[in-house]
């Protein structure tokens, strides 16, 4: 594990067979390096979203109000 994090890739073997390999987390090129090789792999979807995402803003509601006509209130 050790050499591992220190950025060694180790094979595992079974047998004399390999069946898995051990490496670092990072990948050379980071996150963003992977994430574009999933969307040109067809895995998944590209973003759609350019910009940050921001919550909606809270909604008020008080003690004793019903969940449902909260939510209708709130969907108008």
């Amino acid at each position: 594990m050790r050499r591992a994090g220190g950025g060694e890739l180790l094979l595992v073997t079974v047998g004399r067979r390999p069946v898995a390999q051990l490496g670092p987390i990072e990948a050379a090129g980071g996150p963003e390096a992977e994430l574009t090789g999933l969307v040109a792999g067809g895995a998944v979807v590209a973003p759609r979203r350019t910009s940050p995402w921001r919550p909606p803003p809270a909604v008020t509601v008080w003690t004793g109000t019903r969940v449902d006509r909260a939510v209708a209130e709130v969907r108008g």
